[in-house]
């Protein structure tokens, strides 16, 4: 990946929360022939079974769905503000009906392991499925959670990620 320098997953100096929840990240599968991306403001990033992780979720009916499920890898890919529109444009256009990404301004990059990336980002997390879990009713203890979020029981899967690498634009 041009213009990007390959750093520790632990010098990422990031508010995680804020960097997740309120910048969004572009979630992208897929290989060289097709790839897909979604917006995302719900995961998280830590540490489990002594790996750096992040924590990613994907309704089944998204398109990009289909390509996470297929790949064993997947970027987070985090893009400044300036970005915002085309964040807000993957996140409500599917990119089974057009090249979404085109669309939205952005193009592709790929790793050094041939994992598709946003080429526009500030930071990107390359990762490797560890662990994956569909979200069920049954295990909310909060249920005012389903009412809110889940009024269709279109309940996300989970990803638990490897972080392989995290890359900053230089």
């Amino acid at each position: 990946m041009n213009y990007f320098k390959e750093i520790n997953p632990a010098d990422i100096s990031d508010n995680v929360i804020k960097l997740i929840g309120s910048d969004w990240m572009l979630i992208t599968a897929g290989d060289h022939v097709r790839q897909n991306c979604m917006t995302a403001s719900w995961g998280g990033i830590g540490v489990m079974w002594n790996y750096p992780v992040a924590v990613a979720v994907i309704r089944p009916q998204r398109f990009t769905y289909e390509f996470t499920e297929r790949e064993d890898k997947l970027t987070l890919s985090f893009l400044g503000e300036e970005y915002r529109k085309a964040l807000s444009y993957c996140g409500t256009h599917s990119g089974r009906d057009e090249d979404k990404i085109a669309n939205a301004g952005l193009s592709v990059a790929f790793t050094e392991s041939d994992t598709p990336a946003i080429a526009q980002a500030r930071l990107v997390l390359e990762c490797k499925k560890l662990y994956v879990s569909d979200l069920k009713a049954e295990n909310f203890l909060d249920q005012t959670i389903i009412e809110r979020w889940y009024p269709e029981k279109d309940f996300h899967r989970a990803y638990v990620l490897q972080i392989l690498t995290a890359y900053i634009k230089e």
